[in-house]
């Protein structure tokens, strides 16, 4: 059976599987893992959804107000062994509801080139490549994507 919950970033069972992406992304994008790191902060995050199979946390994601109108997605994963079941989709959903019950009219985020997986995910869910931004702007490896919610 597949749980899903709305919490924060104190939740014990997210704090673990973000261990997990970081090492994930560290093998990932090599030396440019700092300069993401940075910005993958999960302090005082109070938009987090943590997905459980049989009790067991397998996938999280957060959101997090980007500006006005915009919440940005981010840290989610999925552990690799339950990957291909629909659990990255469903965390998508959930944080896109959560961010419209919020008020909110999109959702942006910023994945790596590299991430094959996470690029067709997003794709698939029907967001769509916008100009890197912020932080982003001019690195090669960042590809940004927004989805219009309403």
């Amino acid at each position: 059976m597949t749980t899903c919950i709305q919490t924060t970033s104190e939740n014990p069972d997210f704090q673990q599987l973000v261990k997990l992406l970081d090492a994930d992304l560290a093998e990932k994008d090599g030396s440019e893992h700092a300069f993401y790191a940075q910005y993958n902060k999960t302090d005082n995050i109070k938009h987090v959804i943590v997905v459980y199979r049989s009790g067991l946390p397998v996938g999280c994601g957060a959101i997090k107000a980007f500006s006005a109108e915009a919440m940005e997605v981010k840290r989610l994963y999925v552990k690799p062994e339950h990957r291909g079941e629909g659990i990255a989709t469903t965390i998508v959903k959930a944080l896109e509801d959560l961010a419209k019950s919020l008020g909110y009219e999109k959702c942006v985020l910023e994945t790596g080139k590299r991430q094959k997986e996470a690029v067709a995910l997003y794709q698939k869910n029907g967001y769509q490549i916008i100009p890197n931004y912020g932080q982003y702007i001019g690195v090669d490896n960042s590809v940004c994507f927004e989805k219009i919610l309403r």
